[in-house]
């Protein structure tokens, strides 16, 4: 039953004329081409001819859904619910018209669920790798208060923001890291194959070989003899990493700790994480979500093991009766602007608006420091570039040089 839900219906393309005579053509989707034509005459088309698509060349790939597919999801709901589509057709057409065939099928399988009769929140979470806890409490306390559509629209506007930031840093990250990649590789590429060249010129010449060239000769003699040793270890550092950073709380404790102290890097992720910090909170406060509960679901959103552990010492601060502003000063984490925009929203009443204003100046406080960051950056490994492959360069050519002085 829940197969034949999930099967959607063929598309046939279309040719025909309207009442003035005029030729139109267009796509439906149906069972087979006679319910088609009779759709068209009661739309006042003269059907000429209906065909179904061909698969063979074009098939849906079925990709990973990724934060982003989520986040626009949210929005595509929230934006058909504000125009009083109901939640079971939302879903329909938002689930069908979607090019991404997995993202289709969590989709009508929430929707086949909805039908069934049970509520958002708890389809949601049986989907816990693609909505975490935060997303279903917001959407639960939407259910409860009736205010769905409202909560929708945070929510979509709290995940857009938080890809966005987190876009943003990966962006910055991911250009150094490619460049110095394909530096290993080229560095590689020329020890294992070009420097040989050289060596073999070198030993016709019967001189003794410069300091320099001769450690970079050494080198390519071991990278010849060893190179899969090197990259083994690589790889296997790489591996190692990945793994320590899914299943030891310890090390990402480390990692994270590490990452906060690197210079220029580390006020980046401070920022971030302040900004994850703020954002979430006021979502959840605006979403009527008791204070306690949000800071326990605002732990797991920081992006930051050092921060999330922080943010569970404010809860249980706050739990037996202190202030957010005095939980959040003791940690020593929070910048002192923070602390006061707190300490106005608390007297004031109106935390989830100091708390978005927050949110607000440190995404753009990370912006404007990735943008930084990308302008040292780059002359910066330009240069780390030209000293690795031009010294490796300079140290083949120095034999012949001193042999063309010597002459």
């Amino acid at each position: 039953m829940a197969e034949k839900a999930l099967k959607q219906p063929d598309l046939f393309i279309w040719t025909g004329t309207d009442k003035r005579g005029v030729k139109i053509k267009g796509q439906t989707r149906g069972s087979n081409p006679s319910l088609i034509k009779a759709d068209l005459r009661k739309q006042g088309i003269k059907p000429i001819t209906v065909r179904k698509q061909s698969t063979l060349f074009k098939k849906t790939e079925k990709k990973k859904i990724i934060p982003k597919d989520i986040a626009v999801f949210f929005r595509q709901l929230a934006t058909m619910m504000g125009a009083g589509v109901p939640l079971v057709q939302s879903f329909e057409i938002i689930g069908r018209g979607h090019d991404n065939a997995g993202m289709r099928e969590l989709l009508l399988r929430i929707k086949g669920d909805v039908e069934s009769g049970t509520s958002l929140s708890e389809s949601l979470a049986k989907h816990p790798y693609h909505f975490d806890a935060l997303v279903i409490s917001l959407v639960n306390a939407g259910e409860q208060a009736g205010v769905l559509e409202s909560l929708l629209n945070n929510i979509a506007t709290y995940k857009e923001k938080t890809e966005a930031l987190k876009s943003k840093i990966k962006k910055a990250l991911f250009y150094p890291a490619a460049v110095i990649v394909v530096a290993i590789i080229v560095t590689a590429i020329l020890l294992i194959f070009v420097v040989p060249q050289f060596e073999e010129l070198f030993n016709n010449f019967g001189a003794d070989l410069p300091a320099f060239t001769r450690v970079v000769v050494n080198l390519s003699e071991f990278m010849q003899q060893y190179w899969w040793l090197v990259f083994g270890f690589l790889i296997g550092m790489g591996i190692s990493f990945i793994e320590g950073k899914k299943r030891s709380r310890k090390f990402c404790r480390f990692l994270d700790r590490t990452i906060l102290k690197i210079p220029i890097v580390g006020p980046i992720m401070h920022k971030a994480a302040v900004a994850r910090y703020a954002r979430t909170l006021a979502t959840m406060f605006n979403a009527g979500v008791p204070l306690v509960e949000a800071l326990e679901s605002v732990a797991g959103a920081t992006g930051n093991v050092v921060y999330s552990d922080a943010v569970l010492l404010i809860r249980d601060s706050v739990a037996t009766g202190q202030q957010l502003q005095f939980a959040m000063a003791q940690t020593g984490l929070f910048p002192n602007m923070v602390e006061q925009m707190v300490a106005i929203g608390e007297e004031s009443g109106s935390l989830d608006a100091m708390l978005s204003k927050v949110a607000d100046f440190y995404e753009q406080e990370v912006d404007d420091a990735v943008d930084a960051l990308s302008s040292l950056l780059e002359p910066l490994i330009m240069s780390i570039l030209g000293i690795l492959i031009g010294g490796l360069v300079v140290a083949m050519y120095l034999p012949i040089f001193k042999m063309g002085a010597a002459i």
